[in-house]
C-alpha cells in the first residue's frame, strides 16, 4: 500500500484509550507495544508479502527475517510467531513446505518459536508472520524522536527493491542477486543487541534517540518519520541532512536503478515525499531513486546522540555490523530532508 493511501486511512481512526498501550499506530511505528507490568511489555507486529525470489526456501527465510525486523527495531526480543499463508488451491504442496522450512530455520536462528498460524486460498502465494516479543516498558525505541545534532547511522546497504525488479525481468546478475539475498536474509538481531549493549554502558542510557528499520517506504520515507517529532512526548521536529556518498549500496543496485528497473513502490514513495526532500544538483538520478527504493528486510536507521556516535559505530562493528554514518539532524527548516 502506498504511504499516501495508508496515511489518509489511518488519520481518521480513533486512537486506543487504554493506558497500557505504549505505542500504537499514530506515528506509523514499527510495532505496537502493550504494557503488562512495571518491567514487562509485549511488542507485536505482522508482515507478509508475495515472493521476491524464485527459490521457495530462500523466500521463506527472507519473509521471516523481514517479519522479525520490527521487533529488533523497537529494542525487543522476539519470543513467538504465527505463520500467515496465502496459497493457490491447486498449488504444489512441496513449494509451501519449502517456504515454511525456510521460515522456520530463520525463526530458529532468532530463537523465536513458531506456535501456529493461519492459511487461506489465494491466487498468489503470500507468506509472513505475526511476531510477538518482550521489552522493558522504559526501554522502547521509537521511530520518531531524533534530536538536533544527532548522528544518523545505517546498518545495511540499499537496493533490494530495484534488484528484485531486475530479477523479475531476468536482468539481475547472479552475483548481485546473491548479495541482495544475503542482505535480506540477515537478521537485524546483531545490530539491535549492539545498541542495547551501548545503552547498558555507564552514561549511555539515553544515547539512542530513535530507531526504525528501513522497509517499504524507503530510506527517505522512514527518515521523514524520524524527523517529524512527537508533540505528546515533547519532542520537536528536526530536519535531516543525508550524504548519498556515505550510504552503502548493494552490488548492481546503481546499475539497476540507472537502467530503469524501478518498482511501483519506489514511484509511490517519491510522489508521497515530494517537497519534503531537496537534492543537491550534483546527486545523480539513480541515487535519488535508490533513496526512495522500498526495501525488504532492510537495515536499521539510528539517531544517536553526537557524543556517542563513535561508540555506537565501534560496538556495532564489534557485533560484525557494517554500519555507516550517513547524516546528521539539524534544527527544523525547509526542506525536511536534504541530500547532498
Amino acid at each position: 500500500m502506498s504511504p499516501s493511501l495508508l496515511d489518509s486511512v489511518l488519520r481518521g481512526l480513533p486512537r486506543a484509550s487504554d493506558p497500557n498501550v505504549l505505542v500504537g499506530f499514530e506515528t506509523n511505528d514499527d510495532a505496537g507495544v502493550y504494557q503488562l507490568g512495571p518491567e514487562m511489555a509485549l511488542v507485536q507486529t505482522v508482515d507478509f508479502f508475495t515472493p521476491i525470489v524464485d527459490d521457495p526456501q530462500t523466500f521463506g527465510q527472507i519473509a521471516a527475517a523481514n517479519s522479525l525486523s520490527d521487533i529488533y527495531a523497537m529494542g525487543g526480543k522476539p519470543i513467538s510467531a504465527l505463520s500467515i499463508v496465502g496459497f493457490p488451491e491447486k498449488g504444489d504442496a512441496e513449494i509451501l513446505k519449502r517456504i515454511l522450512r525456510g521460515g522456520h530455520s530463520k525463526m530458529a536462528e532468532a530463537k523465536c518459536s513458531v506456535i501456529g498460524g493461519h492459511s487461506i486460498r489465494n491466487d498468489d502465494i503470500q507468506f509472513g508472520y505475526a511476531v510477538t516479543g518482550l521489552i522493558h516498558p522504559q526501554r522502547v525505541w521509537r521511530n520518531v524522536g531524533a534530536h538536533t545534532g544527532d548522528v544518523l547511522l545505517l546498518t545495511k546497504a540499499l537496493g533490494t527493491g530495484v534488484l528484485s525488479t531486475a530479477l523479475k525481468k531476468d536482468a539481475a546478475a547472479p552475483a548481485d542477486l546473491g548479495a541482495a539475498i544475503a542482505s535480506m536474509s540477515e537478521l537485524n538481531r546483531a545490530a539491535s543487541e549492539a545498541l542495547l549493549e551501548l545503552q547498558e554502558e555507564a552514561g549511555a542510557a539515553h544515547a539512542i534517540h530513535a530507531v526504525t528499520d528501513v522497509t517499504g517506504f524507503g530510506l527517505l520515507g522512514h527518515a521523514r518519520e524520524m524527523a517529524l517529532g512527537d508533540r505528546e512526548r515533547g519532542i520537536e521536529a528536526v530536519s535531516l541532512q543525508l550524504d548519498h556518498t556515505a550510504i552503502r549500496y548493494l552490488p548492481g543496485a546503481e546499475k539497476a536503478a540507472r537502467e530503469g528497473f524501478l518498482p511501483g513502490g519506489l514511484k509511490n514513495n517519491r510522489e508521497f515525499l515530494g517537497p519534503c526532500v531537496g537534492f543537491r544538483e550534483t546527486v545523480p538520478h539513480e541515487f535519488r531513486d535508490l533513496l526512495h527504493d522500498p526495501q525488504t528486510s532492510g537495515g536499521l536507521l539510528i539517531a544517536v546522540a553526537p557524543e556517542f556516535g563513535n561508540e555506537a559505530l565501534a560496538v556495532l562493528d564489534k557485533h560484525d555490523v557494517a554500519a555507516r554514518r550517513i547524516g546528521v539532524a539539524i534544527p527544523k527548516g525547509k526542506p525536511l530532508l536534504s541530500v547532498q
